[in-house]
């Protein structure tokens, strides 16, 4: 009787993966939504043109910015510059950042260190903006005359600049002060050149940032604005593009909650130490400082780097995990040109022309992009806020934000594979088990005429491919979980949505938009009412820059999620 139910079951699941197969062939897994994009599309030809593959796109990007040469000087990007009237300077109220980091929660908290900053910065996003913001929030001791802080942020707030991360707005109410800038969203240089994981910055990037904040000084300095204050590796930033930006927050003036450096004496200016004030060349010594941590990937006291270079030394400086990867005489060139910056006196410092002028020959890789060479998907911009309340899954898919995806997919494992009526590994070790006890059986897959012994070793074989990719996926080895789960997927004697969302999630960090979509789909195929099937769509949709139909995925996901939830209630 026992194995009678089984082999019902497995008649059962044999036919649902000929349907499933059948289905896929046909190119039938697709969501109401899609078939009316390939009707409009029909219709409308024009509109096929505009969602073409990602990568086309981005090709297209490619060959219009090398149409195009850069002001070396200036600093000038093209194509990636955004429209200056989105970012106008305002003021904000309260309420507003308030919702935008619900109620400055410590989980939107983005300082490096945390809730022991002394000033902390969050990111939020506010309602119906699809941009996200970082807030500075300042002690209540740091600016006590409010007229000042107006003052000093609405000059800040005149500086628009590709290289910044511009400030848009601040509040002033009451006792509270902050400050509101554009969100970088690829963490600091100090992140990527300290505390790497994957891969460290390779040289041509390093040169890239040099050259980058060189600008961003001289425009500083061209409007009027030439005091930087704490200049550090911490204060560089990387955007959606991944291209470094100089943080718009250490423009502004001293105030009364510390000093300018935060950072130990050892890194200090000279003259700071004599008299407390920064000056430009104050500004052009913290820049050599910068430069020693692009040399060396680590963060060394110029009285040690000098003495290195006087000792003529200089490959002892580099970064190890370089070795080979870089040109010898470009790093001659950035090394003298940090030992410049940090003369003990001012006067014989470089002014900021010197340092683009110098910096600007180096930069010898403008046609590939920041975030390519950084190792890191390009983050797109998200969807504005949806119409329904998010889970935790909806809130990490609705800011693009992978990393969150990642941890919520390693915790949630393959419970939501319950609900698709597949058979688990688990479920597959009983059978077997009873199927060995009574008798044994022939299975047909097609065409295809299997042994039980065979059979069997198929299903070994390809739950162990799962296992490897399970264990590449919880590791971050992307392309190795592509790989694994391929193999899986590719057998098709077991189908599993949450493969495909794994799948599909290694895709987008691996930068390949256009099969994440095709298997967030088919994980809508095996599980219809599955929300993850539908936010990792929502996801994929982003990055291929359609954001209406990625809002309206979102919203989709978010009522079926809702749904589910009611149910599990009601029950």
């Amino acid at each position: 009787m026992i194995c009678d139910n089984i082999l019902a079951s497995f008649n059962t699941r044999d036919r649902k993966l000929r349907v499933f197969r059948e289905r896929n062939k046909m190119g039938c897994c697709q969501s109401s939504l899609f078939r009316r994009r390939v009707r409009e599309n029909h219709h409308h030809p024009e509109k096929q043109q505009q969602q073409q593959p990602y990568h086309h796109q981005l090709q297209h990007r490619n060959n219009n910015n090398n149409n195009n040469n850069l002001n070396q000087i200036d600093g000038e990007k093209e194509s990636a510059t955004v429209d200056p009237s989105s970012f106008t300077f305002s003021e904000f109220s309260l309420s507003d950042l308030k919702a935008a980091t619900n109620n400055f929660s410590s989980e939107y908290i983005v300082s490096e260190s945390g809730e022991k900053a002394p000033n902390l910065v969050y990111k939020g996003r506010l309602q119906n903006q699809k941009r996200w913001i970082a807030v500075k929030k300042f002690s209540k001791a740091a600016w006590p005359d409010p007229k000042q802080f107006v003052e000093e942020a609405s000059g800040v707030g005149k500086l628009r600049h590709p290289r910044l991360a511009n400030l848009i707005g601040y509040c002033c109410d009451g006792d509270e002060r902050l400050l509101v800038a554009e969100f970088m969203p690829n963490d600091t240089l100090a992140k990527h050149l300290f505390h790497w994981e994957n891969q460290t910055i390779e040289w041509a990037m390093r040169l890239r940032v040099a050259l980058y904040i060189a600008q961003a000084l001289h425009y500083c300095t061209s409007e009027g604005r030439p005091l930087y204050h704490d200049l550090n590796a911490y204060r560089v930033l990387f955007d959606e593009e991944g291209d470094p930006r100089l943080s718009c927050f250490g423009l502004m003036k001293n105030s009364r909650d510390g000093k300018s450096y935060s950072t130990n004496l050892a890194y200090t200016p000279p003259e700071y130490l004599r008299n407390g004030r920064v000056t430009p060349e104050s500004v052009i010594y913290s820049f050599g400082t910068v430069l020693l941590d692009l040399l060396s990937g680590k963060h060394i006291p110029p009285s040690h780097a000098l003495d290195m270079i006087q000792g003529k030394n200089n490959m002892l400086l580099m970064d190890s995990h370089l070795e080979g990867k870089f040109s010898t005489e470009e790093a001659t060139v950035v090394v003298n040109l940090a030992s410049k910056c940090l003369q003990y006196e001012p006067r014989e410092r470089p002014n900021t022309k010197d340092l683009v002028t110098t910096l600007a020959p180096l930069h010898t890789k403008p046609d590939v992009r920041s975030h390519i060479m950084l190792g890191i998907p390009k983050q797109e911009e998200a969807p504005s806020t949806p119409q329904r309340p998010l889970s935790a899954m909806g809130e990490a898919c609705s800011r693009m934000d992978l990393t969150a995806i990642h941890q919520i997919l390693v915790a949630t494992h393959y419970r939501d594979d319950e609900g698709t009526n597949e058979v688990t590994d688990g479920a597959v070790v009983l059978i077997l088990l009873l199927l060995v006890g009574c008798y044994a059986i022939r299975f047909e897959f097609g065409l295809v005429q299997l042994s039980f012994q065979e059979w069997t070793q198929q299903m070994r074989d390809m739950l162990e491919a799962r296992k490897r990719g399970d264990y590449a996926f919880r590791d971050k080895d992307f392309k190795t979980a592509i790989d694994n789960y391929s193999q899986f997927i590719d057998v098709g004697t077991m189908v599993s949505p949450t493969v495909f969302a794994r799948r599909s999630l290694c895709y987008l960090l691996c930068d390949q938009p256009d099969p994440a979509l095709r298997d967030a789909m088919q994980a809508q195929c095996v599980y219809p009412d599955w929300p993850t099937a539908f936010y990792m769509q929502s996801v994929a949709l982003a990055k291929l820059d359609m954001h209406k139909d990625a809002a309206d995925m979102l919203n989709e996901a978010a009522a079926l999620e809702e749904k589910k939830q009611r149910g599990a209630r009601g029950s």
